[in-house]
């Protein structure tokens, strides 16, 4: 027993995916995507989801979750057991719009031979093309919850059939403060659904909210769940003044692609302001840039137009991005989590990458402390 809640022994080695009997059409989108074996969290996530349980799944970033979750439900929902019943069948609830889309365009990959639809819903966009969607009943909803919520008091959304509610990232809904607006959301679904959690780090108010809202949910740990060893973690001693000046050498002499992170919006835009004007390619990404401006910001990062991304914590947790080599903390984070959320875009899924944190004397008794509640010690450059 874990926290109060039955765990469920993690087997590590992964099978294939062909051992466990999907429906044919979801075994062709594993193959266009080149998936042969299962991860650690979708080995163990992926039988116990298909028994209807109500589960935790925990581990570490880039290992799989969201396929974890998508594959058993779609499974489900390619059964037929509709019932005759109209309406939405499934909904996933994210903290920002970046992971809504990503997991809406995963599940449109492994479910692109199949007739399953699937509707993003978030704010900063029209909202008439997902009013039309809700209203239709699209199959799978993953959306943001302060639109959802929009959504959800005109009366465009078909919920009374709902089997399955994710809540992806789950420590970040918290964190965000969206703890209220999900349990309006919950409020009015069946009572009877499925509810799945699922996150890379578990504190003790999520397991305490995930009770509320779940019946005797299990836990799934894979692995550790603070950071893998892959990351290497730095500590530059630069004064403040000269920090963005060291930051434009270490990203022209590394050249690998690497996300920079800072506190404010206002300081995103002007460090990459500083760097476009130092010759980096780079793009700002928060909460004050449309929709459209955040999508190509990353779409560009992901293609190698832009090769820095300088960020605030929006883009902390969910992009999933291949190959950032290196991650560099401006400021020192103020909190163990900040930082662990942050470093855990590079060195994912076995990769290795870089973790650098910027201090400048003022700074250094907080990057002390950060070091002692992570038990980590960053080496000095």
């Amino acid at each position: 027993m874990a926290h109060g809640l039955e765990t469920i022994d993690a087997d590590q080695a992964a099978i294939p995916f062909s051992s466990l009997k999907l429906d044919r059409r979801i075994e062709l989108g594993l193959a266009d995507r080149r998936y042969v074996e299962t991860t650690p969290i979708q080995s163990v996530t992926i039988p116990a989801v298909l028994e209807g349980v109500d589960l935790i799944g925990c581990a570490e970033t880039g290992t799989g979750k969201t396929a974890a979750f998508l594959l058993p439900i779609m499974q489900r929902l390619l059964a037929g057991d509709r019932d005759g019943q109209g309406g939405t069948r499934v909904l996933i609830l994210a903290p920002t719009r970046e992971l809504a889309v990503q997991i809406e365009d995963e599940f449109q990959g492994l479910a692109y031979h199949t007739s399953l639809s699937v509707a993003a819903v978030y704010g900063g966009v029209p909202g008439g093309p997902q009013e039309r969607a809700l209203t239709a009943g699209a199959d799978v909803v993953v959306a943001t919850p302060g639109r959802l919520l929009d959504h959800m008091s005109s009366g465009s959304t078909r919920f009374e059939a709902l089997d399955v509610l994710v809540l992806d990232e789950a420590d970040r809904l918290l964190d965000m403060g969206f703890w209220p607006d999900v349990r309006r959301i919950v409020s009015a679904l069946p009572s009877s659904r499925q509810t799945l959690f699922f996150s890379a780090t578990m504190s003790e108010d999520v397991f305490k909210s995930a009770k509320e809202i779940m019946r005797e949910p299990k836990l799934v740990q894979v692995g550790q769940t603070t950071m893998p060893d892959t990351i290497t973690h730095v500590g530059a001693e630069v004064p403040s003044g000269e920090k963005a000046g060291w930051l434009a050498r270490f990203l022209r002499e590394t050249g690998g692609p690497a996300i920079v992170f800072v506190r404010t919006k206002r300081g995103a835009d002007r460090l990459a302001s500083r760097l476009a004007s130092a010759g980096i390619r780079c793009a700002a990404l928060h909460a004050d840039r449309t929709q459209s401006e955040r999508t190509r910001a990353v779409e560009g990062f992901k293609s190698g137009r832009y090769t820095t991304l300088v960020a605030t914590d929006i883009a902390a947790r969910g992009l999933d991005i291949e190959g950032v080599a290196h991650v560099v903390n401006f400021e020192v984070p103020f909190s163990a989590d900040t930082y662990v959320h942050r470093v855990g875009r590079t060195g994912r899924a076995h990769a290795t990458g870089t973790a650098v944190t910027l201090v400048d004397a003022a700074e250094r008794a907080t990057l002390e402390a950060l070091e002692r509640s992570l038990d980590l010690s960053l080496k000095r450059s």
